[in-house]
């Protein structure tokens, strides 16, 4: 081994047990990061770059206010009880067909992602409304719970996405190019959603049977004009955020401001707002923005003490053993960040790994621009990510489906649920990787 990387390795071998002693992260990267300082000899006056990095970065960044703002809209709009009501409204269209419930469920994780973007919240609550009738139903369990964790994961993809908000700042491209590259992926990982479920509906159709003759009765007009009403509130909050962004109309961080009024709008127009209410969806903001904060800190302190040890060189040099193939790199970074989602949230990762690959993958020739090459990159990244909460020992998406699951739901059967979701969303990774206008040609063509 190099003595050169001898700090280096040992900082990441000390992350990796400080994670797994169940410590806070952000206590555990900065934590890692002052200890190294110390025992690297690290001068004292350096550790100044840290505290500069963390006031101008973090503490006085314009663009991260949007981060409470969204999640301060999404657990508003859950409140408002929209999703309650598009999916009885979903349930009633798809009525008396093999799969009916399922399509409901996959289509309102593609709406309620582009209105809200809070996973534990969208697991919760479509677990909570959709899980206890589709096995009342007879569906197997096994598809219901993977379903369930799977749409529900969403909306860390499509707009509007905290995460994108955080690799926006991390790699210093623009979050609205960040969010219109998202709509392609995440329609298409919708769509691939949709066409598993098709194919169990036609050639299994014992696993997700049709819902009885007496819930049918309702009149096919009267269906239509209820999923109509129900779906205009959150196709106008969708298109109040990411509209006022396409049309340059608002900045990220206003569109959010804009967002979380809908919310609040919605809420009250439904009579579900009151002051408990309210008071709930602010401390529940509060902790998520504190949460993802302190990460970011301690991120960006363990950084910083990582590349002065000479943590980016090693990293420059191990990527460099692909020679000059490009897809080499890239394979090996969605390798290593998907087997990273098996043990970390996406937070850890964006932090830790983005700020040291995003300078190698953006001097990487693809045929492409540096700044293509990185919205590319970061949409490719942000499918995978997606993964990190489906994959065991510690995919949150699972532990939240477990804790409101129904009495004989076992934990086996979610991991079993997912799998097949798990595969989707890698083929859908493969696809952009392959395809890179999925992601290309909405940010391009609004440009023209």
């Amino acid at each position: 081994m190099n003595d050169a990387y001898f700090w280096p390795i040992l900082m990441l071998v000390g992350l990796m047990a400080g994670i797994f002693t169940g410590y806070p992260v952000a206590f555990v990267l900065a934590g890692i990061g002052l200890i190294f300082a110390f025992l690297g000899d690290v001068p004292v006056l350096f550790l100044s770059l840290g505290v500069s990095r963390i006031y101008s970065g973090i503490l006085t960044n314009w663009l991260l206010i949007a981060i409470p703002l969204f999640v301060f809209m999404g657990l508003m709009l859950e409140r408002s009880g929209v999703a309650q009501r598009l999916l009885r409204s979903l349930a009633s269209v798809f009525r008396g067909l093999p799969g009916g419930y399922a399509f409901a469920v996959a289509i309102i994780g593609v709406v309620m992602a582009a209105s809200t973007g809070i996973i534990g919240a969208s697991v919760v609550l479509m677990g909570m409304m959709a899980l206890p009738t589709m096995l009342k139903n007879g569906y197997d369990a096994r598809i219901s719970t993977g379903l369930i964790a799977s749409s529900g994961t969403l909306g860390i993809l499509i707009p509007p996405s905290i995460m994108l908000i955080v690799l926006g700042d991390q790699m210093r491209v623009s979050v609205g190019d960040l969010f219109m590259g998202a709509v392609g992926p995440g329609l298409l990982l919708g769509g691939l959603y949709l066409a598993y479920l098709i194919f169990v509906a036609i050639f299994q159709p014992h696993r997700m049977p049709a819902a009885p003759a007496e819930d049918n009765t309702e009149p096919l007009w009267r269906v239509a004009f209820a999923l109509i009403r129900d779906l205009l509130a959150p196709i106008a909050l969708i298109a109040a955020v990411l509209g006022t962004i396409v049309t340059g109309i608002a900045t990220p961080t206003e569109s959010a401001a804009i967002g979380a009024a809908g919310a609040m709008l919605l809420a009250l127009l439904s009579g579900k707002l009151s002051l408990s209410v309210f008071a709930d969806a602010l401390r529940d903001t509060t902790k998520t923005t504190a949460m993802i904060i302190f990460v970011m800190i301690g991120a960006t302190i363990f950084s910083v003490i990582f590349r002065k040890l000479g943590g980016d060189q090693m990293i420059v040099d191990a990527f460099a053993l692909h020679g000059d193939n490009p897809y080499a790199v890239l394979l090996t970074i969605m390798l290593l960040v998907f087997v990273l989602g098996f043990f970390l949230e996406w937070v850890e990762i964006t932090l830790v790994v983005v700020p040291i690959v995003a300078p190698i993958v953006a001097g990487l020739d693809f045929g492409m621009t540096p700044e293509q090459t990185l919205i590319w990159f970061a949409i490719a990244l942000s499918v995978n990510l997606q993964t990190s909460f489906l994959t065991p020992p510690f995919g949150y998406a699972l532990f939240y489906l477990r804790g409101i699951a129904p009495e004989g739901v076992s934990i086996s059967t979610i991991y079993r649920g997912i799998i097949p979701f798990v595969v989707l969303q890698l083929l859908a990774l493969t696809m952009v990787v392959l395809w890179p206008q999925i992601t290309l040609w909405l940010p391009a063509y609004l440009s023209n």
